[in-house]
């Protein structure tokens, strides 16, 4: 907690191992053809690639070993994808949808 009562900044590095959070379900939406994140009175609608992200953050494996995985299957320099996906797991951390 910081001096305010609020609780501290999730951040996340390479070795954080993302989760999304307790309120967080991730579903696909065969009507719309979609995958949605539910969450309590909101919904998120990620793109392909936070979808992609998000399947392999399971609380075990680290933000390094997802882009390990992301850099084989789609054949891309593992900075690159490494540097795309730390800003996007802090930009969910910081909505409060994966924790690490």
């Amino acid at each position: 907690m910081t001096e305010a009562g609020k609780p501290a900044r999730t951040l996340i590095e390479a070795a954080s191992r993302p989760v999304l959070a307790r309120h967080i379900k991730m579903r696909r939406d065969t009507a719309r053809d979609r995958w949605v994140l539910l969450g309590p009175e909101r919904v998120f609608h990620p793109d392909a690639i936070a979808v992609a992200v998000l399947q392999l953050c399971d609380g075990k494996r680290s933000v390094e070993v997802i882009a390990d995985e992301l850099a084989r299957t789609y054949d891309a320099p593992k900075a690159q994808i490494l540097g795309d996906v730390i800003p996007l797991l802090q930009g969910l951390a910081d909505k409060g949808v994966v924790t690490a």
